[in-house]
């Protein structure tokens, strides 16, 4: 039973799916938006947005944790110099998903994530 467990497992196991969260979060933060399953897009919105706090906070434990979490270093030493000031006056929702019309293989449904 799955009872009270609210974590999407995206039908992959631990480390593909940890993996998978790794990677969307890097790219989205990368190029500003990207499309993928709606379901993916919903799940990575978190993880997205923990990042964006990490550098809110600018701290050096945080800039860490966010070097431990991203793939690419210079996209967290970007992301920390343009984040306090593009989020200053925003207390979280920083990203918007945007349904768009179902994959034509599979009917799976879409959507555009991307940074508020």
């Amino acid at each position: 039973m799955r009872h009270r467990c609210r974590v999407p497992h995206l039908g992959k196991p631990a480390d593909q799916r940890k993996a998978l969260l790794r990677s969307l979060t890097t790219e989205l933060i990368r190029h500003g938006q990207i499309k993928t399953t709606k379901t993916r897009a919903k799940a990575v919105r978190s993880e997205v947005e923990r990042m964006i706090t990490l550098a809110k906070d600018g701290s050096l434990a945080a800039r860490r944790r966010a070097m431990g979490y991203l793939y690419d270093k210079q996209l967290v030493h970007a992301l920390f110099a343009e984040a306090p000031e593009r989020y200053s006056n925003r207390n979280g929702g920083y990203t918007r998903i945007v349904r768009t019309i179902r994959r034509r293989g599979d009917n799976a449904e879409m959507a555009i994530i991307e940074l508020m």
